[in-house]
């Protein structure tokens, strides 16, 4: 499945083209990429996000997810910190945590693949999983917390399945 951008139209409005986050296709690019983060960066999460092409962007953290993937579509988006383990670097936490394309939990097997593209240990699985729903009466944007399905904004209940995206 793949993720349009269902934020405020001004941030996609925003980005120009050329401008997306930093393509991660191979070791080798990551190797790179990282080389040139401070020790300041490293030590918070970096905006990515999973292209529809399967390649992995990253982005300074206070990046918006929308500008990351240069406006377009995505197949996952969240947050993501690397930590150095032994003689490599190894995905530390990693989410899905991303309100601009409020990508569902399953969205974690193009992670996965993107990942192993680059040869990154990573987690099984979001090490954070955010559960986004829309809810059906006030057509709301909700974080499912503690599984409790209902909306934060007018109380109706809210669907079990993703459903974000009311063109899906």
């Amino acid at each position: 499945m793949s993720y349009r951008y269902v934020g405020p139209v001004e941030l996609k409005d925003a980005v120009r083209p050329g401008s997306g986050g930093c393509p991660i296709g191979s070791a080798a690019d990551f190797d790179g990429w990282i080389a040139e983060r401070s020790a300041t960066e490293l030590t918070e999460p970096f905006t990515f996000v999973v292209g529809t092409d399967g390649v992995l962007r990253l982005a300074p953290r206070r990046s918006e997810h929308v500008a990351c993937a240069g406006g377009d579509t995505v197949l996952s988006a969240g947050e993501i910190s690397f930590t150095r383990e032994a003689d490599r670097w190894t995905v530390g936490e990693i989410s899905n945590q991303s309100t601009g394309y409020c990508p569902d939990v399953t969205s974690w097997s193009a992670v996965a693949r993107a990942l192993d593209d680059v040869e990154l240990g990573r987690p099984s699985g979001f090490t954070h999983e955010v559960v986004f729903r829309r809810c059906p009466d006030c057509q709301e944007h909700n974080i499912v917390r503690e599984d409790d399905y209902v909306c934060v904004f007018c109380g109706s209940d809210l669907p079990e399945t993703w459903n974000v995206d009311p063109a899906v």
